[in-house]
């Protein structure tokens, strides 16, 4: 499996109780839309889907890609590379 970051690292842990989707699912969800290795992850609140998302930042190569998952559904909600100015 791809390397990952410990349960405990992620930003935004104090919104987990209102997602349906766990951390360690939405890794998964997010290594299945773009393989590779996580480099940062936070649960927030953005636009789109239901509006609290995981996000993650997935380095394969010299690539570093953006992948949004949804934290109520699991729906990939942005699979994107990551532009010069990450936010």
């Amino acid at each position: 499996m791809f390397g990952t970051l410990p349960a405990w690292a992620y930003t935004g842990e104090k919104l987990a109780k209102q997602a349906k989707i766990g951390i360690a699912q939405a890794r998964a969800i997010a290594l299945k839309a773009h393989p590779g290795r996580i480099t940062d992850e936070e649960l927030e609140w953005e636009k789109g889907g239901s509006g609290l998302r995981y996000s993650f930042d997935i380095k394969h190569g010299s690539t570093t890609q953006e992948v949004g998952v949804d934290a109520r559904t699991g729906k990939v909600l942005e699979n994107r590379k990551e532009g010069r100015h990450p936010d």
